[in-house]
C-alpha cells in the first residue's frame, strides 16, 4: 500500500475487497501464509486527492516529503463464498468444494485425525482427542470471527486454530502438536483437488457418453474429410465423433493418473523431518482422508505433482477447444454441415436478426484459454527456495478454484452442445459433390501406377485433369467440369485404364469400408 504526501492532499490507493496481503509483507508469521483470501473479489478502487484527515480515517498514514509502505486497516469485506471465477461460468457443486466452509471443515478434519493418532501414540490424552472431535465436529465455524482474528494475527491458520480453541476449550492446546501450517494447507489443497477431480471425471463420463451416442448415430453418414481446410477424401461424421471419443478417453486416463499423483498428504513438521511429530501420525491422517503419505516432503508437498495436475487440465482444455473449433468450422455459412442447436426465441445478433452464431463453441474456445493459463504458473511453482518459500501460495489460491470451476463448466457445456448438435447429412453430400469428384483422385493415381505408369507420370496425368475441375470451381463456386468425364476423355489415361476401371474408382463405399474396424478399436463394438 502506497501513500504519497502531496502537501494538503494525498493520492491514496485504498485497500478493498480485491486486495489481500502476504503475511510476511505485513508483519510476518512463522510460516508466511497469506491472509484474507476467502473474501469476495471486486475491482480495486483508486481514490485520488483525498484530504490528509480523510486518508488517516481510512487507514492512511500522513507522511512528509516521501512515500512509504502503509498498513491500512480496512473494514473486512463480506465472506468470499465462491472462487474468483464469475457465476456465469460456474456450477455449484464445484464452487462448494472451494468455499470457506468446506476449507475450514477439511482443516478441522486434518487436525482432528492428527489428534486421534497422537492419542493412540500416547502423546495426548484420549479424552482430549474425543472432545476435539465432538465439539469441533458439531460446530459451524464462524467465518466472520475467523476473519476478525486474522485481521489481528495476519495468519489464516492461526486465526482458524484460535477460533477452534474458542469452540473446543482447554483441550484445544493439544491441536496442531508438532505440525506446521503447510501440513494443513497442503493436505487440504490436495483433498480439494481430489474432490474436484472426481467431479471432472463424472463430467468426462457424461461427455464420452454423448459423443459415443452421436458417433453410432452417424457412423455411416458420409462427409468430406479436410486437410488444410481443403477437401481431401471422404470420411464419415461418425468417425469424427469416434476420434473425439478416443481423445477424451485418453484425457480421462490422464486425469485418473493426475488424481493418483495429487492424492498425497504431509504431516511432517516445519521442514519435513518429523522432528516434533511421529511419522505414524502422517500415515494415519493420510489413510483417514483417502490420501497417500508424501514420501519426502520439505515444509510443503513437492510442486511437481501440482504442475503435472494442472498440465493435465490444460490438455483436456485443448481437447475441448479442438472439438469446439471443428463444430465452429462446420457451422460456417459456406459449409453448414452441422450447427449448434438454436432454440425458439434465441437471438443471434442485436443488429442482424438473421444470425445463428456458434456462440457456445466460441465460448468454449475462450474458456479453454483460461484453463491453460494455469499451466505455466503451476510449473513455475516447482522451483521453490530451499525447504519452501511462499511464492506458490498466491498462485494456487487462484488457479485451484478458478481452473477446476472453469473446466467443470466447459465439459458440461460441451456435453450439451454434442447432445443437441444438429447434423445435415444432405448438406455434407452436397458439399462433397461441389468439386466434381476430385475426392477420388488418389484412387486414380494408384490405379495408373498399378497399371504400369510411373508415379511421376501418373501424378501428372491426374493433376492436369484435376486442375480443369479446380479452374471451373473457382469461377462459379461449383465445378462445371466433371472429373470422371475429363478422365474418360483423356487418351493418355485411357492407355492404362478402361472405362470400367475408371468408374470403379469413384465408389464412395471404398473410402468407408473400414469404419467398422475403427469403431471396434475405439468402442469395442461396431
Amino acid at each position: 500500500m502506497i501513500v504519497i504526501d502531496l502537501g494538503q492532499q494525498q493520492n491514496v490507493i485504498l485497500p478493498d475487497e480485491r486486495q489481500s496481503f502476504d503475511s510476511d509483507e505485513i508483519g510476518g508469521s512463522p510460516d508466511g501464509h497469506e491472509g484474507l483470501r476467502h473474501q469476495k473479489w471486486v475491482s480495486c478502487a483508486v481514490i485520488s486527492h483525498i484530504p490528509r484527515s480523510s486518508a488517516s480515517k481510512n487507514g492512511g498514514f500522513p507522511l512528509k516529503g516521501r512515500a512509504r509502505s502503509a498498513i491500512p486497516q480496512p473494514t473486512l469485506p463480506k465472506t468470499r463464498t465462491e472462487p474468483a471465477m464469475i457465476p456465469r461460468y460456474s456450477r455449484q457443486d464445484m464452487v462448494d468444494i472451494w468455499s470457506p466452509e468446506s476449507k475450514f471443515r477439511i482443516w478441522f478434519e486434518i487436525e482432528a485425525h492428527a489428534c486421534d493418532a497422537l492419542a493412540e501414540l500416547g502423546v495426548i490424552p484420549e479424552d482430549a482427542a474425543k472432545t476435539i472431535w465432538e465439539k469441533g465436529g458439531a460446530a459451524t465455524f464462524d467465518i466472520d470471527r475467523i476473519d476478525e482474528i486474522e485481521r489481528e494475527t495476519k495468519h489464516d491458520v492461526i486465526a482458524f486454530l484460535t477460533h477452534l480453541a474458542e469452540i473446543v476449550g482447554p483441550d484445544a492446546r493439544f491441536v496442531h502438536q508438532g505440525m506446521t501450517s503447510s501440513d494443513v494447507l497442503d493436505t487440504c489443497f490436495n483433498i480439494q483437488l481430489v474432490k474436484a477431480t472426481d467431479l471432472l471425471l463424472k463430467d468426462m463420463d457424461e461427455l464420452l457418453a454423448a459423443i459415443k451416442r452421436r458417433a453410432f448415430e452417424h457412423k455411416d453418414t458420409v462427409t468430406i474429410g479436410r486437410s488444410h481446410g481443403i477437401h481431401a477424401e471422404p470420411v464419415t461424421f461418425g468417425l469424427k465423433m469416434a476420434q473425439a471419443y478416443a481423445e477424451f478417453d485418453r484425457c480421462k486416463a490422464r486425469l485418473l493418473n493426475a488424481r493418483e499423483e495429487i492424492a498425497t498428504g504431509a504431516i511432517s513438521g516445519a521442514v519435513g523431518t518429523f522432528a516434533n511429530i511421529d511419522p505414524r501420525v502422517e500415515e494415519h491422517v493420510a489413510k483417514a482422508l483417502g490420501l497417500k503419505a508424501e514420501p519426502v516432503s520439505t515444509q510443503v508437498i513437492p510442486r511437481d505433482r501440482h504442475a503435472m495436475y494442472f498440465a493435465t487440465l490444460g490438455v483436456i482444455a485443448s481437447s475441448i477447444e479442438r472439438l469446439a473449433t471443428e463444430i465452429r468450422h462446420l457451422q460456417r455459412t459456406e459449409v453448414l454441415e452441422a450447427e449448434e442447436f438454436f432454440s425458439k426465441g434465441q437471438k443471434g445478433s442485436s443488429a442482424m436478426p438473421h444470425k445463428r452464431n456458434p456462440v457456445l463453441t466460441e465460448n468454449l474456445t475462450g474458456l479453454a484459454r483460461l484453463v491453460r493459463m494455469s499451466t505455466v504458473p503451476a510449473m513455475e511453482n516447482v522451483a521453490l527456495w530451499h525447504e519452501r518459500d511462499i511464492s506458490h501460495s498466491s498462485v494456487e489460491r487462484m488457479i485451484g478454484p478458478d481452473t477446476t470451476v472453469t473446466l467443470d463448466f466447459a465439459l458440461a457445456r460441451l456435453t450439451g452442445v454434442i447432445d443437441k448438435l444438429v447434423v445435415y447429412p444432405e448438406r455434407m453430400m452436397g458439399n462433397m459433390d461441389r468439386l466434381g469428384g476430385l475426392v477420388h483422385s488418389q484412387r486414380i493415381l494408384l490405379a495408373l501406377t498399378q497399371a504400369g505408369s510411373s508415379r511421376e507420370d501418373a501424378y501428372r496425368l491426374v493433376q492436369r485433369n484435376a486442375m480443369k475441375v479446380w479452374d471451373s470451381y473457382q469461377v462459379s463456386g461449383d465445378a462445371k467440369v466433371d472429373f470422371l468425364t475429363e478422365l474418360l476423355n483423356d487418351e493418355d489415361v485411357r492407355n492404362y485404364l478402361s472405362e470400367e476401371e475408371i468408374r470403379d474408382r469413384f465408389d464412395l463405399g471404398y473410402h468407408t469400408k473400414n469404419v467398422d474396424v475403427i469403431f471396434e478399436r475405439v468402442f469395442g463394438e461396431s
